[in-house]
């Protein structure tokens, strides 16, 4: 995982999931998506999609891309639905590595300081407070 983000963020020069979506040619769409669904990643044939809840916070927006974008570059060949519904397989070990994929990639470019506390670091990069545990 470390070695995927180091070598997005060294070639398109920037930790920004919006940014680094669009360059790997994956759309960014925003709708409406009911009270309990935050993102989707969908990838049909040779297209790839994600879509975020429009009424988001700007801060969870961002850490959603970067969670969605984390299934494309770690589950490639995976679909949530499929293994909910066709496996006996518990899709939540996805969710946790797309989730510390997001907290490393927005988190990539600063380390930590002698001092600070991971939440006021994950805090200073946007990170929302309920992930916090994935740094």
């Amino acid at each position: 995982m470390d070695d995927t983000i180091a070598k997005l963020t060294k070639r398109y020069k920037t930790n920004c999931p919006f940014t680094i979506a669009r360059a790997l040619g994956i759309h960014v769409r925003f709708h409406d998506l009911g009270q309990s669904t935050r993102g989707v990643y969908y990838r049909k044939l040779r297209r790839r999609l994600i879509v975020i809840h429009n009424e988001l916070s700007a801060e969870w927006q961002r850490f959603v891309c970067a969670h969605e974008l984390g299934h494309d570059r770690l589950h490639q060949g995976l679909s949530r639905f499929f293994l909910e519904e066709h496996s006996f397989f518990h899709p939540g070990k996805f969710e946790r590595q797309a989730n510390r994929f997001a907290v490393k990639l927005l988190t990539s470019t600063d380390t930590i300081g002698a001092e600070e506390t991971v939440e006021r670091f994950c805090t200073r990069h946007g990170i929302p407070g309920e992930m916090h545990q994935f740094y």
